[in-house]
C-alpha cells in the first residue's frame, strides 16, 4: 500500500499531521477531511505502523497524528509506545470500543470510533489544536523555588509576582509536556515544571495521582464511572496501575 509524503510551506497558523491508516478507503476519507480544514497540513500518509514508524525515526515530524489501532505487524497503541519523545499528540481512530482505557493510558487527545463524520473529525481536531496552541511557559506561570504554603493556599509566581491559589479550589493538575495545568472550576494556571516535581512538592495529602498524566484532588471527585473520573464539568481518566491507590485512598476519606 503506496505512502504519500507531501511538502508543505511552514506557516505558524497551520498544524501539520500524519495519516497512518491500513485501510486504503478509510485513509482517503481522511485525507479528504485533514484537505477540507483550513488550519490542517498533511505532512504524510502512511499505509502501516512499520512504515510510519521508519518515517518518524528517519527525521519526519508532525504537530499531530490521526492513527489506526488495527494494524498488522505494528498496531497504534505499539507504535506510541516506540515513538521518541517529545511525541507528536495522538488522535485515535478505530472500530472498536475496548482500546479506550489503555488509549487514555498513553496520553492520546481523542479516541474516534468508525465510520467519521466529518463533524466528529472536527471535534477531535478543535481539542488537538486547543493542547498544542497552549502557550510556551516563559509567557505563563511558573512555580516559585521557595513554595509557600498556608492552610490550603499555595504561592505560585504569575509574570514575576507571587499569587496565591486557594488548592481546595483546584480540581486537578494535568501534565502538558514541560509544564502542567492546575485546573478549577472558573480557570487554569500554566505552571512550569513536570507533573512528578509538582506533585512532589504540594503539601496536600489529598492530593492523588491517578494517570501518568493527572493528579486529581481526593475532595473535588463527584462520582467515577468507567474508569473515569467527574469533577465538576472535567472527566479525568484513571490508569489502571493507578486504580488500586486510588480507591483505597478514597475510601479513607
Amino acid at each position: 500500500m503506496p505512502n504519500k509524503l507531501i511538502f508543505m510551506p511552514l506557516n505558524p497558523s497551520i498544524f501539520t499531521c500524519v495519516i497512518i491508516e491500513d485501510n486504503e478507503i478509510n485513509r482517503l476519507t481522511l485525507e479528504h477531511y485533514v484537505s477540507m480544514h483550513e488550519q490542517l497540513s498533511l505532512v504524510a500518509s502512511i499505509g502501516s505502523g512499520v512504515a510510519a514508524l521508519e518515517f518518524f525515526r528517519g527525521g519526519g515530524q508532525a504537530d499531530f497524528i490521526l492513527l489506526d489501532i488495527e494494524m498488522p505487524h505494528l498496531n497504534g497503541l505499539e507504535l506510541i509506545r516506540l515513538l521518541q519523545e517529545p511525541k507528536p499528540a495522538v488522535v485515535l481512530v478505530t472500530s472498536h470500543s475496548e482500546f479506550a482505557v489503555d488509549a487514555f493510558d498513553l496520553q492520546v487527545v481523542d479516541y474516534v470510533i468508525k465510520p467519521v463524520a466529518y463533524a466528529r473529525f472536527c471535534q477531535a481536531v478543535s481539542l488537538v489544536l486547543k493542547r498544542l496552541q497552549v502557550p510556551p511557559v516563559s509567557a505563563s506561570t511558573t512555580i516559585d523555588n521557595n513554595l509557600s504554603a498556608n492552610g490550603t493556599d499555595l504561592f505560585v509566581k504569575v509574570q514575576g509576582k507571587l499569587m496565591r491559589i486557594n488548592f481546595s479550589e483546584v480540581l486537578y493538575i494535568e501534565a502538558l509536556s514541560t509544564y502542567v495545568v492546575l485546573v478549577t472550576a472558573k480557570q487554569k494556571f500554566i505552571v512550569g515544571g513536570t507533573l512528578k516535581s509538582i506533585e512532589a512538592r504540594l503539601p496536600f495529602q489529598h492530593f492523588v495521582r491517578v494517570h501518568r498524566s493527572y493528579v486529581v484532588n481526593l475532595h473535588r471527585v463527584d462520582a467515577m464511572e468507567d474508569n473515569r473520573l467527574r469533577l465538576g464539568a472535567h472527566e479525568v481518566p484513571v490508569g489502571k496501575s493507578y486504580q488500586e491507590e486510588f480507591t483505597l485512598r478514597l475510601r479513607a476519606l
